[in-house]
């Protein structure tokens, strides 16, 4: 039994955001044999239920691994597994800071992305590709009663490097902070990566890294490369991480490229 671990965004879906026929059958195909799928994205829960819907991942036993690794479902029970929530004592500091540099910034509820700074065009573009509500609340800090996986930061790329480069140094020890858009900056409770939140999770299932193949394409995705038996990088993805992979594509996502690791290294 195999464990194929996918990226979502660049690797399992193609530039239109879109799981293709062929990719889904092919997936379905290794399930209906024995494999099992893990899903490692960036994305919050709601954002990759459609996936987990289509893929019939509950039915056969899949895995999720959202906010970058910060949470880490069994999809057969829902159990977490594993999940690490975010610093609260971080938050208002990161909220001024925010508010001081005309950034935005949001977290996640539910099925719903709230913001207490202005909305911006990169805040609905987050929630668009979610399946998400943006929602304004008021007092945000105060607001913020629950747990959460990660806060977002927005700014224009014109800015946003600058700015994540002095959030990273503030935070040092504290927080990780990185951009995976050029307008978005993440904020993840420390030691947070698809890495380790795969080792807890094969661990705690009792699987060994000899039976897993991870496909990725981002900056986000390398620690997950370097991890697996084998690391696969898209033909589309970024040189450094093409750098660490055992494996790259001759295919990109548009062109159905996990077809090619399906049949090379689970089949």
């Amino acid at each position: 039994m195999k464990y194929l671990i996918l990226d979502v965004d660049g690797t399992l879906t193609n530039s239109k955001k879109e799981l293709t026929d062929k990719t889904y059958n092919a997936l379905m195909d290794i399930q209906e044999k024995g494999h099992k799928i893990v899903i490692a994205s960036g994305r919050p829960t709601p954002g990759i239920r459609w996936i987990v819907d289509k893929l019939k991942l509950r039915e056969y036993g899949g895995y999720v691994l959202c906010f970058n690794g910060a949470k880490v479902i069994d999809l057969k029970n829902d159990e977490i597994i594993y999940q690490n929530i975010f610093p609260r004592e971080c938050i208002a500091p990161l909220y001024e800071y925010a508010l001081s540099h005309d950034m935005g910034m949001i977290t996640y509820e539910g099925d719903t992305v709230i913001h207490g700074t202005r909305a911006d065009d990169y805040m609905r573009f987050e929630a668009n590709l979610n399946f998400m509500e943006l929602r304004p609340v008021d007092n945000f800090v105060d607001y913020i009663t629950f747990d959460v996986n990660k806060c977002l930061f927005t700014a224009p790329p014109d800015k946003a490097s600058a700015l994540e480069e002095e959030l990273a140094k503030m935070y040092e020890g504290k927080l990780s902070i990185y951009r995976s858009e050029e307008f978005f900056i993440e904020a993840m409770p420390l030691g947070v990566d698809k890495a380790a939140s795969l080792d807890r999770l094969f661990n705690a299932i009792g699987v060994s890294v000899d039976d897993t193949i991870a496909c990725g394409d981002g900056f986000n995705d390398m620690s997950m490369i370097e991890y697996a038996h084998v690391g696969v990088c898209m033909k589309n993805g970024q040189q450094a991480v093409k750098d660490v992979a055992d494996y790259v594509t001759e295919k990109t996502n548009d062109e159905d490229g996990l077809l090619e690791v399906i049949e090379k290294f689970v089949m």
